[in-house]
């Protein structure tokens, strides 16, 4: 599963950070009552999304720092879930971050990285570092899973395409280093990349095609890129319209029921359940439920929709 939880923030002012609103005197007027529901509506998003169990493996974006991740696994409904998490340390001036959630039992940490972005011109702010977590699944196989928040569009597509397109390349480079030291990699990566499947970002420079095209282990392919995508519904929805901004990409090997790890039914989904969408009074239909709009508090969830898709493990030879 992946989400983008929009702005999960502790009340507390982080004087190295840019995040005065999001405190009980700031603009967003953020007391501790918000933020405990704020913790309590995502929990209670992944607790659905996975139905009677939270999903495996979760990456979060939009999570301001370590006690923020420790306070939703700990300190909400999901303490149940025996989750753990890893999560970046990333130069944002706001200084939201991404996380890793993982149930123990099911997936076994070997190691993580975080790659940071790197902009060769000038004017340009930090962004969020790129998470690599690799670990063993159940069947001792090896799984590396990338989580990432890429630079938004706020100033304009065109102009800050670049910013997008640098960060796919460092994200490409890691994800070739896996492939000439590994003879097998299952690779899943997951995130917000505020492009969508078409975009130069994703389909030229990282080189995700569509799963129309002929799966070949190495090559990359985007779970929400085919010809019949829903277009009544995204991730994200920006003057009425919907976008999807949130993607899947895995390895083509991953795609054939012969590996050991596969997508069920070669697909992915957006969790769009009616409890996370709200009354869309200027542009119709629906919207997601957010926790503010603007500085006004909505009480609901976040400006995204959850995805999610299902993996099926089977034994190794042996096992």
């Amino acid at each position: 599963m992946f989400y983008n939880v929009e702005n999960l923030f502790d009340i507390y002012d982080d004087p190295e950070k840019d995040d005065n609103d999001f405190t009980p005197e700031g603009f967003m007027q953020w007391t501790n009552r918000k933020y405990q529901k704020k913790l309590r509506n995502i929990a209670s998003v992944l607790t659905a999304v996975g139905g009677m169990q939270s999903p495996a493996l979760v990456g979060l974006c939009e999570v301001e720092n370590d006690s923020v991740v420790f306070d939703l696994i700990n300190r909400s409904p999901l303490r149940a879930q025996g989750y753990e998490y890893v999560m970046t340390n990333s130069p944002d001036i706001r200084g939201i971050d991404i996380a890793l959630l993982y149930q123990r039992h099911q997936f076994k940490l070997i190691e993580s990285s975080e790659y940071e972005i790197e902009f060769s011109y000038s004017g340009k702010r930090p962004t969020r570092n790129i998470l690599h977590v690799t670990g063993l699944l159940i069947n001792s196989d090896t799984l590396d899973v990338f989580v990432c928040h890429f630079p938004s569009r706020s100033g304009g597509v065109m102009e800050t395409e670049q910013a997008r397109i640098k960060s796919s390349e460092v994200l490409k480079h890691k994800v070739d280093s896996l492939h000439s030291k590994r003879d097998i990699a299952n690779i899943i990566i997951m995130g917000d990349f505020n492009d969508q499947p078409v975009d130069k970002s994703i389909s030229e420079t990282l080189g995700a095609l569509s799963l129309e095209d002929v799966y070949a282990d190495k090559q990359l392919f985007n779970m929400f890129c085919t010809s019949d995508n829903n277009k009544e519904l995204g991730t994200y929805k920006y003057q009425g319209i919907w976008y999807i901004n949130d993607h899947f990409i895995v390895t083509g090997n991953m795609l054939t029921k012969e590996n050991l790890i596969n997508i069920k039914n070669n697909e992915a989904l957006i969790f769009s359940a009616d409890f996370l969408l709200e009354e869309d009074i200027k542009y119709y239909g629906k919207k997601p439920f957010r926790t503010n709009i603007g500085p006004r508090y909505n009480g609901g969830f976040s400006d995204h929709l959850p995805i999610y898709m299902d993996l099926i493990i089977k034994a190794s030879a042996g096992k």
